[in-house]
């Protein structure tokens, strides 16, 4: 998402620099002229090779590259009290009405209801099966979403990747600095007009990490979507590619202890997030991001580009 910075310019006299004196005589007031700058705002998860979030780190210990060229990191700020924007997207097409998938679902959504802060975390509720359907506005009442996919039962075909666009426009207007768009899913596509490169490109595009959250139940279907040694299907290769590029993350929920657990390691990093901000390129185009870390061992979720101008 692009930011206007506005600075106000004080200039001494009409043409090039006049002294304190001179323009003391002069009577004149100064000449305030209005510029904006377009500032990047990129949210970064950072870990270390164990697993666990990196905190403390100044915008010394980053590097952020912009179509490869290093710029200058104008602000740094983590703040695990900030308040977070959820969009939760739940897969409500016929394909999780196979075996207990649409249970793994509500359990997912649940446990990651119960990570949230009353009063100040914000979440809206969404599902998709051909369309993207709204099931509850953004709301910092978090009782009210509890029973947010009880009446709902899976029908229709899967656009797992428009639903995801259409969701992650909604959540990139939301005000807060930490956002992230949850999808609980099987994993399987089988109607979308956009494509998981599109749709990272855009999540990338307006800073809306996207977490996609696999609700298969056996560890045997989750290895059949992994290719087990083999090639992982694609649609789960291209969702991982969309989570990937976004900045976020491609998870697994298969027992109930998994999902509990996922879900709050999932929450606790997106609380964790640095948010960085860097001018933007003038230039009307898209330009790719190269976040770092200058540490050994770490490793950084970041989004992977912005549209300039």
């Amino acid at each position: 998402m692009l930011n206007r910075l506005v600075v106000l310019i004080g200039i001494v006299g009409s043409v090039g620099l006049a002294s304190p004196s001179a323009h003391a005589l002069s009577g004149a007031a100064p000449q305030t002229f209005r510029s904006t700058v377009d500032l990047v705002t990129i949210q970064a998860s950072v870990r270390d090779q164990r697993g666990r979030v990196v905190s403390g780190l100044t915008k010394g210990d980053f590097e952020v590259r912009d179509n490869g060229f290093l710029r200058p990191i104008l602000s740094l700020r983590s703040d695990r009290e900030s308040p977070l924007s959820l969009a939760i997207l739940v897969d409500m097409s016929g394909s999780m009405r196979v075996g207990p998938k649409i249970a793994m679902a509500r359990q997912a959504y649940e446990a990651i209801l119960a990570q949230l802060r009353p009063g100040q975390d914000e979440a809206g509720l969404f599902s998709f099966d051909a369309t993207l359907h709204e099931r509850r506005s953004f709301t910092t009442d978090i009782a009210s979403l509890k029973d947010g996919l009880t009446e709902f039962e899976p029908f229709g075909s899967t656009s797992i990747y428009d639903a995801t666009g259409d969701a992650a426009r909604r959540l990139g207007a939301r005000p807060s600095t930490h956002k992230a768009l949850i999808v609980l899913t099987d994993g399987t596509d089988t109607s979308s007009m956009l494509t998981g490169t599109e749709v990272s490109g855009l999540a990338a595009s307006i800073n809306v990490p996207v977490f996609v959250v696999v609700t298969v139940p056996s560890i045997s279907q989750r290895l059949e979507l992994e290719g087990a040694g083999r090639p992982a299907t694609s649609d789960v290769a291209d969702l991982r590619e969309l989570a990937a590029w976004s900045g976020g993350e491609l998870l697994y929920a298969s027992t109930f202890t998994e999902t509990v657990a996922t879900a709050s390691t999932m929450i606790d990093g997106i609380r964790e997030q640095y948010v960085l901000a860097i001018e933007a390129a003038s230039a009307r185009e898209w330009r790719r991001l190269d976040v770092r870390v200058l540490r050994r061992s770490a490793t950084v979720k970041a989004r992977s580009g912005y549209y300039a101008g």
